[in-house]
C-alpha cells in the first residue's frame, strides 16, 4: 500500500483508527474524517493524516469532502456511526429517519462520489454487523441498516467496477463504542464472549481492520460481505 491514499470516514476510534494505523503502517497516505476535533487532532499528530471534520449525516458536506479529495483516491472505508436499539412501539421516527438516511441512502450517496474518485481497481469498504441478521426485541433499525448494506455492496460492485465494493460483518468487538453501549456490562460481557466464543477470546478491533486491509490489497475480492466475529454466531 505503499503511496496509495487510503480514506477513513469515521477514523478516530476503534475499528476506523485501527484500520488507519495499520494502512499507515504498510505505507499509505491517509485521509480520516470524524465529527470530533480533538480525537482528529490526536490522529493527525500520530499518523501524519490529512484531518478533515465531517458528519456523514450531512449531505452537502460529505458531497464537498468529496469533490475536494485529491484524484484519484485508492480506497475508501465507512466506518463510524452505530446501531440504533428500540422497540418498534417506542421508536423516535425522527431520530430513525436520520439513522436510516445516513445508512441507506448516505451509503448510496458514497457510491456515487466513489464511482468517479477512486481509482480503478481500487475499493470501497462498508462496515456492518452480524447480531441483527436474527429477530430480537429492539433490533428493527439494525436489522434493516444491516440488510442494506448486504444489498448495496452487491449492486455497488457491479454498478461501479473496477472499483471494488466489500463489506466486513462484525459480530462484537471491544472498542469505546461497546463500552459506551453496554456501560456497566462490558466486564460481563467480555467474561462471556471469551467462555463461549471458540476462539476464547473477545474480539478486537485489530482483528476486523486487518480484513478490512485484506480487501483494500486483494483485488480478486469485490460484491461480498465478510464476517468476522470469533465465531459468535456458531454459539447462538
Amino acid at each position: 500500500m505503499k503511496d496509495s491514499i487510503v480514506v477513513v470516514l469515521g477514523g478516530t476510534s476503534g475499528i476506523g483508527l485501527e484500520t488507519a494505523r495499520l494502512a499507515r503502517a504498510a505505507g499509505a497516505d491517509l485521509i480520516v474524517t470524524g465529527r470530533d476535533p480533538a480525537r482528529l487532532e490526536a490522529v493527525r499528530d500520530e499518523l501524519g493524516a490529512t484531518a478533515v471534520t465531517l458528519d456523514l449525516g450531512d449531505t452537502v458536506a460529505v458531497a464537498r469532502f468529496f469533490a475536494d479529495l485529491p484524484e484519484p483516491v485508492d480506497h475508501v472505508l465507512v466506518s463510524g456511526g452505530g446501531p440504533f436499539y428500540a422497540p418498534i412501539a417506542e421508536l423516535d421516527f425522527d431520530r430513525a429517519r436520520v439513522f436510516l438516511d445516513e445508512h441507506i441512502l448516505g451509503h448510496l450517496r458514497i457510491v456515487r462520489e466513489c464511482a468517479t474518485r477512486v481509482r480503478s481497481g481500487g475499493s470501497l469498504t462498508f462496515i456492518s454487523g452480524t447480531g441483527a441478521r436474527h429477530a430480537a426485541v429492539g433490533i428493527s433499525l439494525a436489522a434493516i441498516g444491516t440488510a442494506a448494506v448486504t444489498a448495496i455492496t452487491a449492486n455497488a460492485a457491479l454498478e461501479i467496477g473496477p472499483v471494488r465494493v466489500n463489506a466486513v460483518a462484525a459480530g462484537f468487538v471491544d472498542t469505546p463504542l461497546s463500552a459506551r453501549i453496554l456501560g456497566d456490562d462490558l466486564e460481563d460481557r467480555r467474561r462471556q464472549l471469551r467462555d463461549t466464543l471458540p476462539i476464547h477470546r473477545v474480539v478486537g478491533a485489530e482483528d476486523v481492520a486487518a480484513l478490512v486491509l485484506h480487501l483494500m490489497t486483494n483485488t480478486a475480492l469485490t460484491g461480498a460481505v465478510y464476517d468476522v466475529d470469533g465465531g459468535q454466531q456458531l454459539t447462538r
